[in-house]
């Protein structure tokens, strides 16, 4: 329900008082499923809290969240740092989960994958740029979402050898 960017907002600000990061915070991006949106529906309307998502429907179960108690403050966050909200269809979540399995190695769950995806957007649009580092977080491990991924394992028949 947004409390990692909540979180990580609030991190900063202390780090900020204590002085031991400049001015500049880096830009926080909310990103959430085209099936279940109201925090991107909010930021793009400019609002200040977001409205309850009927219907709300994702493979990412973890950010299938219609109504964040704290959605006043993740919109705070992405208004000042200058983000944005993004919101990324299943099916590019999907691909976003096999391109770091397969070219990283890791598993992730869909919800971290989300970020890539929406990444992946982001520097598409010209959003972020080629000489910017990003992080990306993901919070879980793929085996928690075992239908995400599709392989097509090679059957052995009697006589074939591993």
């Amino acid at each position: 329900g947004g409390v990692g960017i909540i979180g990580i907002y609030k991190a900063f600000k202390e780090l900020q008082e204590m002085g031991w990061v400049n001015e500049r915070m880096p830009r926080l991006v909310a990103v959430q499923s085209t099936g279940c949106a109201p925090i991107i529906k909010a930021w793009e309307e400019g609002q200040t809290a977001s409205e309850f998502w009927h219907n709300a429907k994702t493979l990412a179960f973890g950010i299938t969240v219609p109504k964040a108690l704290g959605d006043f403050l993740v919109l705070e966050a992405i208004y000042k740092t200058n983000g944005c909200a993004v919101s990324v269809t299943d099916e590019k979540i999907i691909q976003a989960e096999n391109m770091l399995a397969s070219r990283e190695g890791a598993f992730v769950c869909p919800e971290g994958a989300a970020t890539l995806s929406a990444a992946l957007k982001l520097a598409k649009t010209g959003w972020i740029s080629s000489n910017e580092n990003v992080v990306l977080l993901n919070t879980g491990s793929g085996l928690k979402y075992p239908e995400t991924v599709k392989i097509e394992p090679k059957i052995l028949t009697v006589d074939d050898h591993l």
